[in-house]
């Protein structure tokens, strides 16, 4: 479904992303984890449009997507929900889940959606009235994601959704996460916590400053002692 090959980003003379290739097929949760300053983000907002290599490859669905811009890239299938949620404060819950659906011109189509997505988040179709920016972190991580939805994307793009939530919001945002896909969507995801990542994933990367390092099947990632030492906390100690 989506093809990354070779890509090459810089900002000023730091090489941020150098020679990355991934792969994510349909179907998949395929997750990227690593440090701050890896080049998770960087990664998507490439994806998405937002940022352009210098070098390299994007394929969606074997279309070449470099030189697309992003609102363009939203109509070919592939949502992207930012990291720090970014909803509009100033809208309502329900003006916010509208502008996911910019793209779209069937008024039916985006009803339907509306329903699929307050179904999914009653909390939203609770507070569809109120302003964005007086909901709670988690109420906006939901508010991020179903907006994100509303686009009926093919592939949504999913950066750092548990930032700053309890660990109860935690596993219910990564409930979510798995009932999306279930539900027919492909989901590439960046994550910190990333033992909650590799619980829902099915393949992972790992990113080390602009460098994918390792990869594999979530389990073999979770199982490697480097990864259990650098992004699960453990000693080899620990971990035997």
């Amino acid at each position: 479904m989506l093809e990354v090959c070779d890509l090459n980003v810089f900002y000023g003379s730091i090489h941020a992303l150098q020679g990355i290739s991934f792969n994510v097929n349909e179907g998949e949760i395929v997750t990227l984890i690593g440090a701050n300053g890896a080049g998770k983000s960087t990664t998507l907002r490439c994806i998405s449009g937002i940022v352009r290599a210098r070098s390299g490859e994007i394929t969606f669905r074997g279309q070449r997507i470099n030189t697309v811009a992003a609102n363009k890239i939203v109509e070919m299938g592939i949502s992207h929900v930012p990291e720090g949620r970014q909803v509009f404060p100033n809208l309502t819950v329900m003006e916010n889940l509208l502008m996911g659906a910019y793209t779209r011109k069937d008024k039916n189509e985006i009803k339907n959606s509306l329903e699929e997505v307050m179904e999914r988040f009653p909390r939203l179709r609770e507070r569809s009235r109120q302003m964005a920016g007086t909901l709670s972190g988690g109420e906006q991580q939901m508010l991020a994601i179903g907006r994100g939805l509303m686009s009926k994307p093919a592939l949504i793009i999913l950066d750092e959704p548990s930032m700053g939530l309890s660990p109860v919001l935690v596993e219910e945002i990564f409930n979510i996460i798995k009932k999306i896909n279930q539900q027919g969507t492909t989901v590439l995801l960046v994550e910190q916590n990333a033992f909650m990542a590799l619980q829902v994933a099915s393949r992972a990367y790992v990113l080390e400053t602009g460098r994918i390092v390792f990869s594999g099947d979530a389990a073999e990632v979770q199982s490697d002692p480097r990864v259990r030492s650098a992004y699960l906390g453990e000693t080899e100690e620990c971990a035997s």
